[in-house]
């Protein structure tokens, strides 16, 4: 596996700006998720890294080699789609074997038999092998295009929603198991997708793009807990930030404009007085919809609240987030 290193990376579509000099590295091994409204530049950034469209400006690296002039099929990458791009009059094992009899590899038949059983077996698929794939469920057809990347052991892998047209039981349980994959191969991985969850629960990295600009870099964890502006805090968590005026609550800095409060960051019984508009049972979880000062926002609770929706409750904030008038975050050390 290798890192990728994207530098200054602009790319346009006539007037419209995909990439605007996007610099991000990918480090070897990782699991980086790309997130992001339709038209941030996710897939175009897959794009980029794949060599199916060039940048305008910037370079990409690969393992500490450069792109530029490369073919797809020279950078030694993979990809999988949101749609399961499967040759439908082959069978499983033709499908999984079709990378691997490709003339830049020139893979002996053993060793490609070899890598099918491994991939299969991983996925769950061995005894799916000799069915055609006309003859498969989706999530089986989406299990062998992911068989068809992993089974070419490229420097990353490149991941375009490839779960989203899953049902959902089906895509928690491929979630698992390709956070499995990756954690156990060590392979470079960098993922699109809309789902936050997918997110939270399967990247190392997470890099936020709004409007063809990455926005923010890092862990889950730190990108929840340290956003650097509304945007990105929107970006992550369920239920999402409540995004209020900042004078709803004393303690605002002068030039604060909006206060943001996650669930959790919304401490019941005591400060001032809220009304309960609404309750969400939800197993493991309730979550309250407040009135407070003519503002909605919600909050969560203890699965078992006796709680209902007429009720008051108090409330205050717990070390909320703050925002300048452009909607990016105001520094501790100013709010302190």
């Amino acid at each position: 596996m290798a890192d990728v290193i994207l530098k200054n990376v602009t790319k346009t579509f006539g007037s419209d700006t995909a990439l605007d000099n996007v610099s991000m590295t990918i480090p070897d091994g990782s699991f980086v998720v790309l997130l992001g409204p339709t038209g941030a530049g996710k897939t175009t950034t897959l794009r980029m890294v794949s060599g199916l469209d060039k940048p305008d400006s910037g370079e990409i690296l690969i393992g500490g080699q450069s792109m530029t002039g490369l073919t797809p099929a020279q950078r030694n990458v993979a990809m999988v789609f949101q749609q399961y791009s499967l040759y439908p009059h082959l069978t499983v094992r033709e499908n999984l074997a079709f990378p691997l009899k490709s003339p830049l590899l020139n893979t002996p038949a053993d060793e490609i038999a070899r890598k099918i059983d491994e991939v299969a077996e991983v996925l769950q698929i061995s005894h799916k092998l000799e069915n055609k794939a006309t003859a498969l469920s989706g999530g089986e057809m989406q299990r062998v295009s992911i068989g068809r990347a992993l089974v070419r052991s490229p420097s990353i892998f490149l991941m375009d929603e490839p779960l989203s047209s899953l049902d959902a039981k089906l895509r928690a349980d491929l979630r698992i198991e390709l956070k499995r994959i990756q954690s156990t191969s060590g392979a470079t991985l960098l993922y699109v997708t809309h789902d936050q969850i997918e997110a939270m629960t399967m990247a190392t990295h997470v890099g936020v793009l709004d409007d063809g600009k990455l926005v923010q870099f890092g862990s889950p964890r730190e990108i929840y807990e340290n956003p650097v502006s509304i945007y990105a805090a929107s970006r992550l968590g369920q239920p999402r930030v409540n995004i209020l005026p900042a004078d709803l609550f004393s303690g605002a800095p002068e030039n604060a404009v909006s206060i943001g409060l996650r669930p959790e960051q919304i401490i019941q019984g005591e400060g001032e007085d809220s009304l309960v508009t609404r309750v969400e049972h939800l197993g493991d979880q309730t979550r309250l919809h407040l009135s407070f000062k003519n503002h909605n926002l919600v909050s969560v609770t203890d699965a078992h609240t006796v709680l209902s929706a007429g009720d008051i409750l108090k409330i205050r904030p717990e070390k909320p987030y703050y925002f300048d008038a452009n909607g990016a975050r105001i520094a501790l050390e100013e709010v302190a």
